[in-house]
Order: C-alpha cells, then sequence, then structure tokens
C-alpha cells in the first residue's frame, strides 16, 4: 500500500513538547527521564489505555520485535540507546503493518520510504532525547494501515476518556482538535426557525425544522463551531410516487421550431412578492422543547461532535415538520438554506416549537458556520455560499451540483444523471415532499402541492431540453461572484450523475473572489471518500475546518495543497498541482480521418445510422451497461451506429487536462438531430474500479465506543480493453446555445462546435487515445429509435485535447 497524508503540519520542537505536554504524552513522570529507551518505553506504556498491569504491558512489549534477533521488552531493557532501525521497527508495528508482508525487520526505512511515511530528522544511526521526542510526535500524526492516524488510533482504544471529566474547550494536536468530548453526552434539540418566505402561500412566512446536536459543555458557557448540512432526505422520501411520475425515455426525439431567444429573453429575476409580517414574539427560551433520538446521516459529521462541533440538520422547505414546497434547487431554497445559516450567526428568529412563538437563540453557537455534504447536500452548500450570506466560512462540498441544467440537461437535450434514466427536477421534487409522509399536514396542502407538481412538470420543459427560465433560476453560476466563503470541493471524475462539468465550472468560476478554493479529484463515481486507507481526508478536514471555523492558525490554506487528483494507472497514488483544467493549457490537436485521430486532414466523408433492429433496442434498453460494454468493443452490434476513431499507439505517456473540445461538420437526414461522444482509453490494462471495496466492515471507529464505518479502498479490476474517459451530447438544433433553437434543415451540413465533460487522465504510452460518436446513448438521453443518419465531412474536423502542464 501508499500512505497519502496532506494533513501533517511543520512544526517546530517546542511547538511539539507544548502539544505532546497537553496530551499527557510528556507528563511528571517521564518529563525528565533523560534515557531514550526509558523515555519510549514511556510512550509506549501510555499507547496502550487498555492495558492496566505491569505484567500485562511487558506481554506486549514481549510480542513486539524491535530487532531481527531482540523483541522490543528485551531492547529496551538492554539498550540506553535507541537506533532509529529499531524505532521505526517498533512503529510500524504500532501502525499496525506486517512484518515480512510490509516490511523487513532488517531494513524498516525502506518500507517507510516505499509505504510513504514520514521519518524524523535524525543526526546518527540512533535518535537522542529530543529526536526521540520528535520522532513520537510524528508517530501520533502517522497514518496506520487501516486508515487512521495512530493518535486517531489511540481514541479508539480510549486514550482521551479520562480527558472527559475536564474538557472545557477544544484541544489541537498537529493543527487538529482531538476527541476529548464525551460523545454519549450529546445535547439533541429541535428549533424551528422562521424563513423570509411563504412558499406554501398560506400566509405565513414558513418555519423550518432544525435537528441540533451540541457537546454538553455548551450548557456551561462553551461556545463551538457549527456543522451544518442541508439535506432533503433526512425526514423521509416518497420513493414510490416518485418512481410512478419517473419519465418514460423510449420517445423519439422531436424537432423544436427555430427560435431567435436570446439570454436576456429568459433570464429568471426575483419576483417582486408581498411577504406576511414576521411572527410575534411571544416570550424568550434557553432550553427547546423537543428533542430526538435518531441516527443522523453523515460518518463525518459524526467524527467531529467528539472534537468539540456542534452539527445541525435542515432538511427545509416542503420536508417533514417544515412549512413550504419543494422546488428542486430553486432560489426558494437557497432562501430555505441560509435561514438556518442567520440563525446560527444571530441573524434569525427560531422558536422552541411551532404554535407558541417563543424566541429561542443559538447562544452555544460561536457563529462561524461550515456546510457540509455530498449530492443534493453539497448543492444546497454551494448554493448558499453564493449568497455571500454572513457566519458562512467555509463550505466543503462533495459530489454537488453547480448548475440544474448540467444535471439534467445538456446542450439542448434531456439528459438523465446516471443511473436514473426519467428522473428530472418534477421527480426529485415529489421524492423530497416529505411532508406527504404527515397525514394530517399533507391533507392541507394536497391541491397546492399537486398544483405546484404540474408547474414545475411545464416548466422543466422536457418537450424541448432548452435552457430557460427555470433552468437559469437553478443556475449558480450567476452568483458566484458573492462567494466569499472559502471553499474545499471534493468529486469524483467517474461521476456521471453530478458530471464533472458542474465541479470544473466552480472551480475555474470563482478564481477572482480573494478567497482560499481547494479541490480533491477521486477516480469514483458518485461516493463519499472520508473513509478511504490511502488518503488522509479526515485529517484534511479537521485542519481546514480548524482553521476556518475555530480561527486556528494552522497554515491549513498552506499545508492542504490546491489541488489533489487520485493516479488513474496507480492504486493507492494521490497527487499535488498547482491548478486544474486551466483554460490556458496547451492543446494536442488531432484530426478526424476514416478510423484514425491522426495530424493529416482526410476529406472523406462518413455516416452511421441511429436505428437497431427491434430485439437489440429492447435489450438495450433493459441493460444500459451492456450497451456501453458494445459501444467500446471493436467487434460490436454497433458497428452500424457509431464512428470510432482512435490514434495510433502512444510513444509516450499523455495526460488530459480539462475540457476536450470537438469541430465537427455534420448533417443529419431528418430536420432534427442529436449526438453523443465518448473519449476512450483503448489498451489493456488493469483499471481502478470505480466503486470503492469494503477492505474491513465497520474497520473505522470515529472514538472510543462511537459509531463505526467500513474502511474502503479503490482496488484494480480485472484486465480491461478499454476504458471511457469522458462524455458529451448535443442537440443539433442548439448548435449556438443552449437557449436558442436553430433549424436544421435535412441533409445539410452544419458547422458544430462542442466542448465534452472535464477529467484529469492519464493516458499511457502503447495505449491508444479513441473518440466514439454516435447518436442514443442508452443511460442518459431519450431513445427513439428513430430513423435517423448522420453524415460527416471530415475536412477541418479536430479533437482538441487539453495537456497538462509540468511544473
Amino acid at each position: 500500500m501508499r500512505n497519502n497524508q496532506f494533513a501533517i503540519r511543520p512544526t517546530d520542537f517546542d511547538t511539539q513538547i507544548k502539544e505532546l505536554k497537553e496530551i499527557k504524552f510528556l507528563n511528571k513522570t517521564n518529563e525528565d527521564e533523560t534515557s531514550p529507551s526509558k523515555l519510549l518505553k514511556s510512550f509506549l506504556k501510555l499507547s496502550y489505555p487498555e492495558i492496566k498491569s505491569d505484567q500485562a504491558f511487558a506481554h506486549r512489549l514481549h510480542s513486539l520485535q524491535a530487532t531481527e534477533d531482540s523483541d522490543v521488552f528485551d531492547y529496551l531493557e538492554n539498550n540506553d540507546q535507541v537506533s532509529v532501525s529499531a524505532f521505526y521497527n517498533i512503529a510500524l508495528q504500532l501502525l499496525q503493518f506486517n512484518p515480512d508482508v510490509d516490511f523487513d525487520f532488517s531494513d524498516p526505512l525502506s518500507a517507510m520510504k516505499k509505504i510513504q511515511l514520514k521519518v524524523s530528522d535524525h543526526k546518527s544511526n540512533h535518535f537522542d532525547h529530543d529526536e526521540i521526542i520528535s520522532a513520537w510526535y510524528w508517530l501520533l500524526a502517522t497514518h496506520t494501515k487501516n486508515g487512521q492516524s495512530f493518535i486517531d488510533r489511540l481514541a479508539t482504544q480510549g486514550y482521551f476518556v479520562p480527558f472527559y471529566k475536564n474538557t472545557t474547550k477544544q484541544l489541537l494536536f498537529n493543527g487538529k482538535t482531538l476527541p476529548v468530548f464525551d460523545p454519549h453526552k450529546l445535547i439533541r434539540e429541535v428549533v424551528y426557525v422562521e424563513s423570509s418566505q411563504d412558499t406554501d402561500h398560506d400566509g405565513k412566512l414558513d418555519l423550518l425544522k432544525a435537528e441540533i446536536i451540541r457537546p454538553a459543555q455548551t450548557e456551561n458557557g462553551l461556545k463551538v463551531p457549527v456543522l451544518y448540512t442541508a439535506t432533503p432526505y433526512l425526514q423521509g422520501t416518497n420513493d414510490e410516487t416518485g418512481l410512478e411520475m419517473t419519465h418514460n425515455v423510449n420517445v423519439p426525439l422531436r424537432h423544436k421550431e427555430p427560435n431567435n431567444v436570446k439570454y436576456e429573453d429568459i433570464e429568471y429575476k426575483a419576483p417582486d412578492e408581498k411577504l406576511p409580517d414576521k411572527r410575534p414574539i411571544n416570550g424568550t427560551a434557553k432550553e427547546a422543547e423537543e428533542g430526538f433520538i435518531k441516527d443522523l446521516c453523515y460518518s463525518l459529521n459524526d467524527y467531529f461532535l467528539a472534537r468539540g462541533f456542534a452539527v445541525v440538520y435542515a432538511s427545509g422547505i416542503g420536508t417533514s415538520d417544515s412549512d413550504g414546497m419543494r422546488t428542486t434547487g430553486g432560489p426558494e431554497e437557497t432562501t430555505s438554506t441560509t435561514a438556518i445559516i442567520e440563525w446560527l450567526a444571530g441573524n434569525r428568529v427560531a422558536f422552541t416549537n411551532r404554535v407558541d412563538n417563543i424566541e429561542i437563540k443559538a447562544w452555544w453557537s460561536n457563529k462561524s458556520i461550515g456546510m457540509t455534504g455530498r449530492s443534493y447536500l453539497g448543492t444546497l452548500a454551494t448554493a448558499a455560499a453564493t449568497t455571500g450570506v454572513e457566519g458562512l466560512k467555509t463550505i466543503v462540498t462533495e459530489a454537488a451540483i453547480s448548475s440544474w441544467y448540467d444535471y439534467y440537461r445538456d446542450g439542448g437535450l434531456v439528459i438523465a444523471a446516471g443511473g436514473f434514466p426519467g428522473e428530472d427536477a418534477d421527480v426529485l421534487a415529489e421524492e423530497t415532499f416529505s411532508r406527504r409522509l404527515n397525514p394530517g399536514d399533507f391533507h392541507r396542502v394536497k391541491e397546492d402541492w399537486d398544483q405546484k407538481l404540474i408547474e414545475i412538470n411545464h416548466d422543466e420543459d422536457r418537450d424541448t431540453g432548452d435552457y430557460n427560465t427555470f433552468w437559469d433560476a437553478r443556475n449558480y453560476h450567476k452568483n458566484f461572484k458573492n462567494v466569499k466563503a472559502d471553499v474545499l470541493m471534493v468529486h469524483g471524475l467517474n461521476d456521471w450523475n453530478v458530471k464533472p462539468r458542474n465541479v470544473e465550472r466552480l472551480w475555474n468560476g470563482i478564481k477572482n473572489n480573494n478567497m482560499v478554493q481547494k479541490a480533491i479529484l477521486h477516480q469514483g463515481q458518485h461516493i463519499y471518500i472520508n473513509n478511504f486507507r490511502s488518503i488522509d481526508y479526515t485529517d484534511m478536514i479537521n485542519l481546514w475546518l480548524t482553521h476556518e471555523l475555530l480561527d486556528v492558525d494552522n497554515q491549513a490554506e498552506k499545508v492542504i495543497p490546491d489541488v489533489v487528483i487520485q493516479d488513474n494507472v496507480k492504486p493507492e497514488t494521490w497527487n499535488t498541482y498547482d491548478n486544474w483544467s486551466d483554460p490556458d493549457n496547451d492543446k494536442e490537436i488531432f484530426n478526424l480521418a476514416p478510423d484514425k485521430l491522426t495530424k493529416t486532414s482526410s476529406k472523406e466523408t462518413l455516416s452511421f445510422k441511429d436505428s437497431l433492429p427491434d430485439d437489440l433496442y429492447q435489450e438495450y434498453s433493459k441493460d444500459n451497461d451492456e450497451w456501453q460494454a458494445d459501444l467500446l468493443k471493436d467487434d460490436s452490434p454497433l458497428n452500424e451506429n457509431r464512428l470510432v476513431f482512435k490514434t495510433d499507439k502512444l510513444s509516450e505517456n499523455m495526460t488530459l487536462d480539462g475540457i476536450p473540445k470537438l469541430d465537427l461538420k455534420v448533417s443529419s437526414n431528418q430536420d432534427l438531430g442529436m449526438l453523443s461522444f465518448q473519449l476512450v482509453d483503448y489498451g489493456k490494462e488493469k483499471r481502478l474500479k470505480v466503486s470503492p471495496s469494503v477492505l474491513t466492515p465497520n474497520g473505522i471507529d470515529e472514538t472510543f465506543d462511537w459509531r463505526k464505518d467500513d474502511l474502503r479502498e479503490f482496488e484494480l479490476a480485472k484486465e480491461t480493453d478499454s476504458k471511457m474517459i469522458t462524455k458529451g451530447h448535443i442537440n443539433l438544433q442548439n448548435r449556438h446555445n443552449p437557449y436558442k433553437t436553430d433549424e436544421l434543415i435535412p441533409n445539410k451540413l452544419y458547422d458544430l462546435s462542442i466542448e465534452l465533460q472535464p477529467n484529469f487522465y492519464n493516458l499511457i504510452k502503447g495505449h491508444q487515445l479513441g473518440l466514439i460518436i454516435y447518436a442514443t446513448d442508452f443511460g442518459m438521453t431519450v431513445r427513439g429509435n428513430q430513423d435517423l443518419k448522420y453524415s460527416f465531412e471530415l475536412n477541418n474536423s479536430k479533437l482538441s485535447i487539453p495537456l497538462h502542464k509540468l511544473n
């Protein structure tokens, strides 16, 4: 395995001494000890908090090996000095690495280098007194084989339990918070925040349920930072009624009437609505009237509960125990999301219940709020950040949408989120409208909700797939200029649910905002990565949030690389970069020629048809994975339904970094048409799976006797002939932009330029870069099986590949 740690903060020796005293590894018993071996023995004894007797401790030391010939007990008894080699033999065992598998007792430093573990500075082959202290400090900060830092592993064994009774504030080590708050004494309460809108038009401002978990020490005056997750799924979902609404995608592509629409014709402008009066405040209270016992939804948040953070969950408008209507990413949901932040920052009213108007303040909040969450959750964090709301200091967005058009549409086409053909904004609104789950409440709003669904269905416009006012209202790019919170964004380069364009546009869209931004890009799909072995993601977030929300000068903005990208070739390898998808990257230009991507232009004309035999069409409609596999095969049932272009075998490695672009000259035999594109890596290779494997079920403890999570990692799959790198789609009637529809005269050639989804991908020497042009994408587009034929004049048809700049 390879260890990738990006959150180890450079720390001088005086600070190491100070922090080791604070966490009681240096104490009255050992701080005057001058013998390196006895000092190390004292550290080892403290690192087994579960062992109570000297005899049991001696047995444990006898079970560890210090050199090829001596166990740890005998070595420390018979040596005053500690060799560097012996120290790291011991360290590797403490870090759960296996001798003869991961390292050799004769040369542990080679294993340290190979695994990428930090070796402490030393002047000779033996550690002196101060060097032992420093080496132990760095060992505590080092990750074990099983995905946690050594100090976090000690926490799971109960090391910090004695700290619980005297904890009055957050305790730090190497710039990160430690689990010194008893997670079994958390306070759970519910409040109802009054928003500034009335989305169900009942004449009252919407009340929003917020569920709070905070440390017991807040009752004694401690003010804590807040992690807030806006999650419309938390209060329940309507999977059955949502499934009934799912749209049929086995329908033909339609001709669209040409128009001369300009952006100003469809630009969203907030309506000027008269709002109800605020509720009168009939009194104040410090204690909430309602609690809850259910487990909530995010293990990363759980991790911080023992580290002195409060966590708040709110589902927003249209969910159980809240007022209002769902709008699937509309401005109303942004307002609903920021209302909770405003209350946490002391700028909005909340009540103890929905009836009495008794105000309760977030008196325990330090008014520094960070938002966390994946997918819809991260999307609402992005939306909130684009308002510049006071109190929001940072967002950690994972697989977040930055424009809902880029989620459900592409280039004038209705495009499914990967894995969900037929879902759309109206379906998602219904699935998350958990007011339905409270029959008494739902009875009062049913007619209004039915009308709202009709409105969303009409406005999303599945007939044309065009960008319109509905989608403009859900385009957060327009407000990127307002982002002042620091942003840490996480995304999968194989995520075809929330496609990579969403994170790339956020990355490049906020570069001039004078705030700190970081990106972590992994090789997975639509997943969390806080439970991976090969990267210290949780430590990175700990360093980041400690800096952002506790205002600790731990240099997080410098220590954490600007861009971390998981390598798609080497397992358990994460590389760092200064930038991603730089528009100024150099371009490698390939001409399209029959079967080839080449440097020589061609005057040939090539064609393919879209229609399939009915049995094959039905088969692919039921099994999109089979269709995708056949699309990439050399000898395929789809040979007449695609064009394939390949480079010669690459003579050197090539790294794609950014947005591939295509320039084509194309015609359709009808007055309608669509094209789809895939870039492909051809070459026999074992490639990483896009879904991580579970290495150890429940293998990660959040802290002692507290929540567990599976330990995961991306592993190599069986050898394959190819892998899709990225894709793209376009309606031929939206050649210029997604809101203007152009005429398409049958058999007339048109110039077409298209941007594929961005990526970062290493193509290795001996492989071939391929381009597939086709029409129906069985996983994403409508599937009409129409008698369509597309022709391409190859002269001046080009593929532009952005190349990574070498540092």
